[in-house]
């Protein structure tokens, strides 16, 4: 069989782990709909490549407003690899201890908001810190993770807990241990990664699941659509109001900010 074969083969593998997790995800939908009825957010969060379930979800065609991506350079920026901003730093960096809060210190978050914490070890700190923070403020928290690596997986906080300790609902990508999936003939080091490919499933599988519920709830989302469906005038129109909502759902995440209550 060949090597694209292979993949492929895996890759239905990952569908068929993200077809079992239906009620999970409906589940999961629904708390994060819930929270965007009410006019507050989906906080997302990812280190390293995790970062690209962020942008997955909000914002790019087919997504709409009620997300707050949260993305940090310094853990994700990876384009130089080597020298300033490089790979070594941003490795290091996801494992300070702190650094999550002083991120969250940011926002007026309250217990209407939900989370979603994407990391394929749910071993690094910074996630796992982060999905800590939320539980704190009484947010609910979602955690995107491929269980077979995190459990094979040791933690790199002190006390041993991981991301899913946090979490009040787990989602799996389906990934092995490693994340590679394909061994070469003649090679000891396996190639061609599937978390991505089942975190972007789940991610727009979600995102499916919440549209839905905004529509039948008369909240009809507000989709960065292509001109070549919907017409260009409408299209851009579209784009002007998702980010005019997506500013005012944000402004809400900063009036309050050091204020007391």
């Amino acid at each position: 069989m060949s090597y694209t074969k292979q993949y492929l083969e895996k890759g239905k593998a990952i569908i068929g782990v993200i077809e079992k997790q239906e009620a999970q995800i409906q589940r999961v939908a629904k708390i994060f709909a819930d929270a965007i009825l009410k006019g507050r957010m989906v906080h997302l969060f990812g280190s390293g490549h995790s970062r690209m379930m962020v942008e997955e979800m909000w914002p790019r065609y087919g997504s709409f407003p009620g997300f707050n991506p949260i993305v940090e350079l310094s853990l994700s920026f990876h384009n130089l690899v080597v020298g300033a901003n490089g790979q070594r730093q941003a490795m290091f960096i996801e494992n300070v201890s702190g650094l999550a809060a002083k991120i969250l210190r940011n926002f007026d978050i309250t217990e209407e908001d939900t989370a979603l914490i994407i990391s394929s070890s749910g071993c690094n700190v910074v996630p796992i810190e982060m999905a800590e923070e939320f539980q704190k403020k009484k947010v609910k928290v979602a955690a995107l993770v491929s269980s077979q690596h995190l459990e094979g997986s040791t933690s790199k906080r002190e006390d041993g807990k991981k991301l899913i300790d946090f979490a009040d609902f787990v989602l799996d990508t389906g990934a092995p241990l490693g994340d590679a999936m394909i061994p070469i003939e003649g090679m000891d080091t396996p190639v061609a990664p599937g978390s991505t490919l089942g975190g972007v499933l789940l991610i727009n599988t979600l995102k499916a699941e919440i549209a839905a519920i905004l529509h039948q709830n008369g909240k009809t989302p507000k989709v960065l659509s292509s001109g070549k469906v919907v017409g260009e005038e409408r299209a851009a129109a579209l784009f002007e109001s998702a980010y005019d909502e997506h500013a005012h759902r944000m402004a809400k995440l900063f009036e309050n900010v050091g204020v007391k209550q």
